[in-house]
């Protein structure tokens, strides 16, 4: 890309354009480029589909040392940043091509948000999905509108099935590519937070597996200020963005080993114009590690009543992790861009990440089997404000003396420095306890 003025820049990446009338199993690709124009008239179009979503100040600023805006796309109605590009793309189908309708083959917030706006624009839709699909996911793109079929043991197989469905019947097989539709639609959340928080000095956004929403966001605010510093976050375990950068092409070395965690993060899925792009304006990709991440997520929940996913925390992960010293006493804006976490990780994310903050620990001591004993412990752990939340006593496999009971207590603490005020009263009477490190 070359800068032609600061305030008339074309972005001169070549781009993929929107699906001719006769492509039927995916986007075709043709070179396009994407201007600011193109990001004003996808706002434009899009503005009755998506909500507006706010960019508010964080109760976090403080903690961190500088002015933070949190841009709450979790708030969309599929709770994802997706619906954006995705309404976009589908309202700038062919009359023909929506007519026959569109087919998808993944559990992602893409294909949510496909289910969601093809219905919405009675567009047919089908969402083919493996077996081992959370049955969450499935009963939620059914909900959405989207016919769900259920095919193969990977997600591969339901790829391909989809693939053979489109060809047969003619649907189009939408999957999540760096068209300029649709980058042009995530952008409009750069220009919604140009507009929301004045004198920005830098935003931060997710990046990793698919940096559609960095990429189409910094066309927008490098446009409006040259000057606004754009910051991508990915996890350490996967650092596919940054060796992709490096190497100067897509990278699917780096594979991820935990997929229901990381979501949409995870994996390789952004397309060399994606890559060219960012390469040009972003300023910055830092890695996060998961413990951050984890902390983030907690952060948001205590302080933003938000519940989200790692998607949605990992841009605020940065500055938990300290990882942008430089961002002190600015005025910094952050995207969180998808809230679908499941139950079920929710409640494993909450209980780690209050190990990880120092605020649940456990340790395990020796004491007499007497009556009173463990009363003295009880009041002890009560005199410190510690709360109890589980007590086990070992009688049989105790090694030391007869008639002692080894106690095993999981407690809650207010933070780190209550933490260790515990532990110095506990050792000053037990000095044999031990604590479980995490």
């Amino acid at each position: 890309m070359k800068i032609v003025t600061r305030n008339e820049e074309l972005l001169r990446d070549a781009l993929s354009c929107i699906p001719q009338p006769s492509s039927r199993t995916s986007l075709a690709s043709c070179s396009r480029l994407i201007r600011f124009e193109d990001i004003s008239a996808a706002a434009f179009k899009i503005q009755c589909g998506v909500q507006k979503t706010p960019c508010m100040y964080s109760r976090l600023s403080k903690q961190y040392g500088m002015d933070i805006y949190l841009k709450k796309e979790f708030l969309q109605y599929t709770g994802s940043v997706k619906e954006r590009g995705v309404l976009y793309l589908l309202m700038s189908l062919p009359q023909e091509q929506q007519r026959k309708g569109v087919i998808v083959a993944s559990d992602s917030n893409f294909s949510m948000a496909v289910a969601h706006h093809a219905s919405e624009l009675r567009v047919p839709v089908f969402v083919i999905l493996c077996t081992s699909t959370a049955p969450a996911r499935v009963r939620m793109c059914r909900e959405y509108g989207a016919m769900v079929i259920s095919y193969g043991a990977t997600a591969k197989d339901s790829q391909l099935h989809a693939r053979r469905l489109a060809q047969e019947n003619g649907y189009l097989y939408l999957e999540e590519e760096d068209s300029a539709v649709y980058l042009s639609g995530l952008g409009t959340v750069g220009l919604e937070m140009y507009e929301q928080v004045p004198k920005l000095d830098a935003v931060i956004f997710p990046a990793g597996g698919h940096c559609g929403l960095l990429a189409g966001s910094a066309a927008a605010l490098k446009h409006l200020n040259p000057h606004i510093s754009v910051i991508g976050v990915e996890s350490e375990s996967f650092p596919v963005l940054q060796q992709s950068l490096k190497a100067g092409h897509p990278n699917d070395d780096q594979a991820c080993n935990n997929h229901h965690f990381y979501g949409d993060v995870s994996g390789v899925c952004f397309g060399s114009n994606s890559l060219q792009l960012t390469g040009k304006l972003v300023d910055k990709v830092v890695a996060v590690r998961e413990e951050d991440i984890l902390i983030s997520m907690l952060r948001l929940l205590e302080y933003e009543q938000a519940t989200v996913d790692a998607e949605g925390a990992i841009g605020l992960a940065a500055l938990v992790a300290g990882k942008l010293p430089e961002l002190k006493g600015k005025r910094v804006a952050v995207v969180i861009c998808s809230g679908n976490l499941e139950l079920h990780l929710l409640q494993q994310c909450i209980a780690r990440a209050l190990t990880l903050d120092n605020r649940v620990c456990r340790f395990s001591l020796v004491i007499s089997d007497c009556p009173g004993d463990m009363s003295k412990l009880l009041e002890l752990l009560a005199r410190e404000e510690a709360r109890v939340l589980d007590i086990k006593q070992e009688r049989t496999f105790v090694t030391s003396e007869l008639f002692t009971v080894e106690v095993i207590c999981t407690v809650e603490t207010r933070d780190k420095m209550h933490t260790a005020q515990l532990r110095n009263a506990l050792l000053e009477r037990y000095p044999t306890a031990a604590w479980t490190e995490r």
